[in-house]
């Protein structure tokens, strides 16, 4: 996959993911020469399980879905990653891999650095390290809640959350994204998501067609949403500020 090559001269090229929006000058100039932006096809595939990551991606306006998938193929999302965060924080932990697999769940762009250079940069600690430790915290959180929300709430509260959190992820209030895949992330049955989208469609909070998912009223599908959403959403600010560099 050829990464193209857009100009790193000022902060502007970086600011589409907001980790790279609030490094310090400084350090962002060390960073920038070392980062890719690649295109990201729908589907694929950035890491398998149990298998040594090589990079870490930065989305800019792209979806990336971590599943756990077990041995019958089965499959359920754990966290969802966009242009707030990073892909790859098993390479910060001295891990090098996870058991869960990352997909692309909406095509789109992201920056990547290779594993070798995010090493280099964190190693000796440093504001770099310490973003993306928040980070990794605020990620842990959505992981923690999506496992309740899933043993707790219904499956319409659970579609409320996965939509919230994907539209915060990405610009816009549109998602490409078919009722089988959404069915795969949710570790659910495909009809349990027609029916629990056609009512949020009967109440004119979401319009689907041919794949197309149009948010038309996000404080009703905030009213719907479980409280899952919120503690989610509440620690991802308090812990990622935008102005947290500053």
């Amino acid at each position: 996959m050829a990464p193209s090559s857009p100009s790193f001269s000022s902060r502007a090229a970086v600011a589409r993911n907001s980790l790279l929006e609030v490094i310090p000058p400084e350090v962002l100039a060390g960073l920038t020469p070392l980062l890719e932006l690649v295109p990201l096809k729908l589907g694929e595939v950035l890491y398998e399980s149990g298998v040594v990551q090589q990079h870490v991606y930065f989305p800019t306006d792209c979806i990336v879905s971590l599943l756990y998938v077990l041995e019958n193929g089965q499959s359920a999302e754990i966290a969802v990653v966009g242009f707030e965060g990073m892909v790859g924080v098993s390479l910060l932990m001295g891990g090098g891999s996870t058991p869960n697999r990352a997909v692309v769940q909406s095509a789109g762009h992201a920056f990547r650095l290779s594993a070798s250079h995010i090493k280099q940069l964190t190693d000796n600690g440093g504001p770099l390290l310490h973003l993306l430790l928040r980070y990794t915290q605020s990620l842990i959180t959505q992981m923690s809640q999506t496992a309740v929300c899933n043993r707790h709430h219904s499956l319409e509260q659970q579609l409320c959350r996965w939509l919230l959190l994907s539209l915060d992820r990405l610009p816009g209030n549109e998602l490409v994204m078919t009722q089988e895949l959404i069915a795969n992330m949710l570790g659910v049955r495909r009809e349990g998501v027609t029916e629990a989208a056609g009512k949020l469609q009967r109440l004119n909070l979401i319009k689907y067609s041919r794949g197309h998912i149009t948010v038309l009223d996000r404080p009703g599908l905030e009213k719907q949403v479980c409280e899952c959403y919120e503690v989610v959403k509440r620690e991802t600010d308090r812990l990622l500020p935008r102005q947290l560099a500053t």
